[in-house]
């Protein structure tokens, strides 16, 4: 009885809401650079309309599957985005500390003829 309880609880919390994941870029003052990281946002795609008996168990039993399914897909590709990131980042910052950008230079002066 108790599980079911959670369940249901859980299900309600849930019931309409998906997981998507979001890139945004960040500044690392470290390495100078700009660089990516991503995360999972939660979003309500609908709400739990006037149900009743079973048909609030069915709808509830899909939403509760459509969000773990979105989560787990979502984090799937946010763990591995961020594995590329952090790859590409360091990449970057070792790039960085072994060819610090320059400052242009202007072409050295002739000396005039005559």
């Amino acid at each position: 009885m108790k599980f079911r309880t959670t369940s249901v609880i859980i299900s309600v919390l849930l019931a309409g809401c998906v997981y998507v994941p979001r890139t945004t870029t960040v500044y690392d003052k470290d390495c100078d650079i700009e660089a990516k990281s991503m995360t999972m946002d939660l979003y309500q795609i609908g709400q739990l309309g006037s149900c009743q008996g079973n048909q609030c168990a069915q709808v509830l039993v899909g939403a509760g599957a459509v969000a773990a399914a979105s989560a787990v897909i979502s984090g799937s590709i946010v763990v591995a985005g961020n594995m590329v990131y952090w790859f590409e980042k360091e990449g970057r910052c070792i790039a960085t500390a072994v060819v610090p950008p320059q400052k242009p230079t202007s072409p050295p002066q002739r000396a005039p003829s005559g």
